[in-house]
């Protein structure tokens, strides 16, 4: 939800909204006072002032706990965005739980923040974890079955997950199994192009190709019937340690660095201006498709007042005008939603 603000009592305001946001946080200085914040088992995460980055424990031991920082909005997959991010691992281990052999995840990416902090939010249960997009890693771990010992190699698996939390990003693990080095940092970049429904994401070790993950294509093969209908929708980016409460077979510790992460997305309005037009004020601006957009007023910032329909975002220009104005002072907002 986005809102801009302009005075009745100017004759012309003009503000302007970049058509991507950029939220960059090199830990030079305390991201807590920075717009980030803690969820969880906060001494999982520890900045570290001296070498100016983040360090991390991954322990599925440990309650769901998130260093996060939220987008200001909600992107979904009409939405294109970049993420980018230093990870270096110093240990990683699955096996710590009695009976999880196997490995769970350790992730950064996005999710919708009032579902990941909800107590039915369970990562490691099919379905049980709606609305994600991440990247995730997976250290070496093996099953049991029937006397019979699975390998389950280490897997590196950018994923989405839609709203109904049953339409996993990958479901072809095999193209996937590829560790990550310790004491050695990664550099991982991924894009989600909305035009063709593909996430990319690319590993470099000192400038070089590491490892580059098939596309994640949200119509294709790879998708487990991600349809046309399905949708997720974002607004955090979180350093993520899951629980593995729900997880009957899997668990993880290790310690790490995260370092340099930068974020670039839409947000959904663009070159906002505010105006008289014949007496009666208007706003006008780029719009987005799939966002209703309302004009609301207010003479005293303690109630709202509609001031126009609501009307759905086209990708142009849209303008919205007080169809009844007040004969006093007032200040507007254009507030911006999800349909």
């Amino acid at each position: 939800m986005l809102r801009l603000l302009a005075p009745i009592s100017a004759a012309l305001l003009i503000a302007s909204v970049s058509v991507a946001k950029t939220i960059s946080q090199n830990f030079a200085t305390n991201p807590l006072q920075n717009g980030w914040q803690e969820f969880g088992n906060t001494n999982l995460f520890y900045w570290n002032s001296t070498n100016q980055n983040l360090e991390v424990t991954w322990d599925s031991r440990e309650s769901n706990s998130f260093f996060y920082v939220p987008l200001g909005t909600s992107l979904t997959r009409n939405d294109d965005f970049t993420l980018e991010f230093d990870l270096l691992i110093d240990d990683i281990v699955s096996g710590i739980e009695p009976g999880k052999t196997g490995p769970l995840e350790i992730a950064l990416g996005f999710f919708n923040f009032a579902t990941a902090t909800n107590t039915s939010f369970m990562r490691g249960l099919y379905g049980g974890a709606p609305s994600l997009v991440e990247f995730d890693y997976y250290p070496d771990g093996y099953y049991e079955f029937g006397g019979i010992i699975y390998d389950s190699p280490a897997t590196t698996a950018p994923g989405i997950i839609s709203t109904n939390g049953f339409h996993y990003g990958l479901t072809i693990l095999a193209p996937y199994a590829r560790g990550l080095p310790t004491n050695t940092v990664v550099h991982i970049q991924m894009s989600f192009t909305s035009t063709n429904q593909t996430l990319a994401t690319l590993l470099t070790t000192n400038g070089a190709v590491f490892f580059q993950p098939p596309n994640v294509v949200l119509t294709d093969t790879n998708t487990s019937g991600f349809t046309a209908a399905d949708d997720y929708r974002v607004d955090t980016f979180s350093i993520t340690s899951y629980s593995s409460s729900s997880d009957d077979f899997d668990s993880v510790f290790g310690h790490g660095v995260v370092d340099n992460v930068v974020i670039s997305y839409p947000l959904p309005i663009e070159n906002f201006s505010g105006s008289f037009s014949n007496g009666v004020w208007q706003a006008t601006f780029s719009s987005r498709s799939n966002w209703v957009y309302n004009l609301e007023r207010t003479a005293d910032f303690e109630s709202w007042t509609a001031a126009s329909p609501g009307a759905a975002g086209n990708g142009g220009v849209l303008t919205l005008q007080d169809s009844t104005p007040l004969s006093q002072n007032a200040f507007y907002r254009v507030r911006a939603g999800r349909p």
